[in-house]
């Protein structure tokens, strides 16, 4: 059994799979098993009006970066991509090179929120590179603006684009793809700070379930996972593929995914160097859930190998035993870097 220390020293609690009794290889997490539902699977044409199987939240997403176009051979095509975490509204507008500020940035928002049926509450923006323009853009608008690696609507549209609509357009520059504008870098020198001791687990464990328990239906849905949320599901993944996940057992559930809720909880990596098991939040900061022995760490590659088979696809259950519903369950996505 894992136990969390009570002391000032940290020392990060180890995975202990064996004693909850989940293995990978089980097609159901305990009697707990979840799918994405129809309208939040779905990727739509792009569309301003919300109807009955067709609904904008009010969660929206965010993008302006350049893209790997010339116009006329000589300026880079920047862009304005806007679409909701459903990945139902889809808007995008070209920006003026001469006009990247964030002055021209919160006009084109507000002209899109006006046009649009449903309003949004909260908007997210994943690019470090962009962070002040966007952040003093947003600010004179009334939403939140959230810098989070959780656009995962947004970051699904930019791969189309990348891979089916750039490449198509004349000026296309196939050498200016992958600059992304990720907070971390590929030198990552970012070092994992502890979780708060009230909100450590007594136990971990690397589980699996199969894609299909998460598109349409599946037995996991916006009602059963608690505080959690659920990203898009690619729907040419193959439905029998295993969804690698981590489930955290703790007395403390309730608090635990609480807070994960009150976070922009982004994903799970294994640290196979560090041996340390990782959770990413916001737009660049890090968490340290575990320490990873030998067996550990076997399991930890087994689940980044699994998540390099679904395009970053991965979860997170926050349960009090294994037998019990979560209280938070969390499908997430890692986004690529090179965006």
């Amino acid at each position: 059994m894992i136990s969390s220390s009570t002391t000032d020293s940290f020392t990060p609690p180890s995975l202990d799979v064996a004693r909850t009794g989940i293995s990978l290889a089980k097609p159901r997490l305990s009697r707990f098993s979840v799918s994405v539902s129809a309208a939040s699977s779905q990727s739509s044409s792009p569309s301003l009006s919300a109807t009955a199987s067709d609904e904008v939240t009010g969660e929206w997403e965010l993008d302006c970066y350049s893209r790997p176009v010339l116009v006329e051979g000589k300026k880079k095509l920047w862009e304005i991509l806007m679409t909701d975490s459903s990945g139902n509204m889809r808007i995008c507008r070209a920006l003026p090179s001469n006009k990247v500020n964030s002055r021209e940035v919160r006009r084109v928002v507000e002209e899109i929120i006006d046009e649009s049926d449903v309003k949004p509450d909260t908007i997210r923006f994943f690019r470090g590179a962009m962070f002040n323009m966007i952040n003093i853009a947003l600010s004179e608008i009334d939403v939140i603006a959230k810098p989070s690696r959780c656009t995962f609507a947004l970051a699904q549209w930019i791969e189309e684009r990348n891979r089916d609509v750039y490449p198509q357009m004349k000026g296309y520059q196939p050498t200016m793809s992958g600059i992304g504008g990720m907070g971390a870098t590929f030198l990552d020198i970012r070092t994992a700070v502890k979780l708060p001791d009230a909100l450590r687990g007594e136990k971990y464990a690397f589980v699996g379930l199969p894609l299909a328990e998460f598109i349409q239906g599946g037995a996991i849905s916006g009602d059963n996972i608690g505080v959690g949320r659920l990203c898009l599901v690619d729907q040419s993944l193959p439905a029998d593929s295993i969804v690698q996940g981590v489930v955290i057992l703790t007395s403390r559930a309730n608090a635990l995914a609480t807070w994960l809720a009150g976070t922009e909880v982004a994903g799970l990596k294994s640290d196979l160097r560090k041996r340390e098991l990782v959770m990413e939040t916001d737009l660049d900061n890090q968490y340290l859930m575990a320490k990873l022995n030998d067996d550990q760490r076997k399991e930890a590659a087994i689940f980044e190998e699994g998540k390099d088979a679904m395009n970053g696809l991965h979860f997170i259950s926050v349960q009090t035993d294994e037998n019990e519903d979560p209280a938070g369950f969390w499908l997430l996505r890692e986004i690529p870097a090179n965006l």
